[in-house]
């Protein structure tokens, strides 16, 4: 069994992955710097053979991390979001169907369109939110793969997700969930029906903007298996440092998904009054389209929200560049509070409006947070 299975996820991630208690003991896992491992030449006496496949850095983080997932199984870690993505991307069988959602992480759906061009494979996106539409993509072959994410990037759309698995499961498909917005602690997809988890450990899980690492998370052996195979083979592999100063950041995720949570409802609650915000979207809000489904199969609506001024996107870009606390910036999921004009990106879906801000809610003081926004906020309406 994964981690401490009796404590809720508030204690988990700061107990799950400590060293075995004896006298002496570190109370931290120990950084090991070392390529390879001592072996002898009889069958099944080695443990660790070679950094690539497994290490003893990366343990801890994985067994804190399945924890959190509800899993029998530590995750496995990657060296990227992005390599995590990949490597699931790799179970969906040739000659199938791949339902994603048209607003899915747009470097994850870029991996997917190179894979539909590439292999015997149908790619069919959709409005997530919209459970007949995803049914009916899920009905054009047998063995579907349904890719999740809820709420999607950038646009929080909510799906429904036990309809939409149970919908899988009976076409004899698989399900795969992007839970990085969410977090274990908002969203407990394994719980759900959901076959395979995936985060980038680079937002949330490690929280301070200075790692870079995936990780995917299954309960079933075979899928794991092949998970692992797909890392030991590309190599898509984590540094021992890197695995470290995650699980570091990750000790402190409840408290700062409590705080940015609700600092993130608060900012939301007042942009939607504000006269110079033409929509403002939060899965906590009553006016979020999906709002009561996420209030049933979340346990926390989130930390970010999505801004849509007056003025398009020439003030939508006067906001992201007249903030003095806000960072302008990419990624999510850290301790500072980071705003973006999506669609600055090339590779962003045209369906994402042009003047779109994405707002990646921290920890700092709300109040603060408030007064910058809002004062850029009213800057951009002269």
């Amino acid at each position: 069994m994964t981690g401490k299975p009796n404590l809720r996820t508030d204690s988990l991630v700061v107990a799950a992955g400590r060293p075995p208690r004896r006298t002496g003991a570190p109370v931290n896992p120990p950084v090991v710097l070392s390529s390879t491992y001592i072996g002898v030449d009889t069958p099944g006496a080695e443990d660790l053979l070679y950094a690539r496949y497994d290490t003893e850095s990366w343990r801890p983080l994985e067994d804190a991390i399945g924890a959190l997932e509800g899993s029998t199984r530590r995750a496995l870690a990657y060296g990227s979001g992005m390599a995590a993505i990949s490597a699931a991307l790799a179970l969906v069988r040739n000659g199938t169907t791949l339902v994603m959602p048209r607003h899915s992480y747009n470097v994850a759906l870029v991996a997917a369109r190179a894979h539909a061009e590439q292999r015997d494979l149908t790619l069919v996106e959709v409005d997530i939110a919209d459970t007949a539409e995803v049914q009916a993509a899920l009905e054009v072959t047998d063995s579907p793969t349904l890719w999740l994410e809820s709420p999607t990037n950038p646009m929080l759309e909510i799906a429904d997700i036990p309809a939409l698995v149970s919908a899988t499961r009976e076409r004899g498909g698989l399900v795969i969930a992007d839970n990085t917005f969410a977090t274990p602690l908002g969203q407990q997809p394994l719980a759900l029906g959901v076959h395979v988890v995936v985060h980038s450990v680079t937002k949330y899980l490690a929280g301070h903007s200075d790692v870079v690492m995936g990780a995917a998370v299954t309960d079933d052996p075979d899928l794991w298996s092949r998970l692992k195979t797909h890392r030991d083979v590309h190599g898509a592999v984590p540094g021992p440092w890197e695995a470290w100063l995650a699980l570091r950041g990750l000790r402190t995720l409840a408290l700062r998904v409590q705080r940015s949570q609700q600092s993130a409802l608060d900012l939301a609650q007042r942009l939607e009054e504000h006269p110079a915000a033409l929509e403002v979207r939060h899965p906590g809000l009553a006016s979020h389209p999906q709002h009561e489904r996420a209030a049933a199969q979340m346990t926390g609506f989130g930390s970010i929200i999505t801004l849509r001024p007056h003025g398009g996107a020439a003030a939508a870009a006067a906001i992201a560049g007249a903030v003095e606390l806000w960072v302008p910036g990419t990624s999510l999921g850290g301790v500072e509070s980071l705003i973006e004009r999506r669609r600055r990106l090339p590779s962003e879906p045209v369906t994402v409006p042009e003047d779109l801000l994405r707002l990646s809610v921290g920890i700092e003081d709300v109040e603060d947070l408030a007064e910058d926004l809002l004062a850029a906020l009213e800057a951009s309406q002269r």
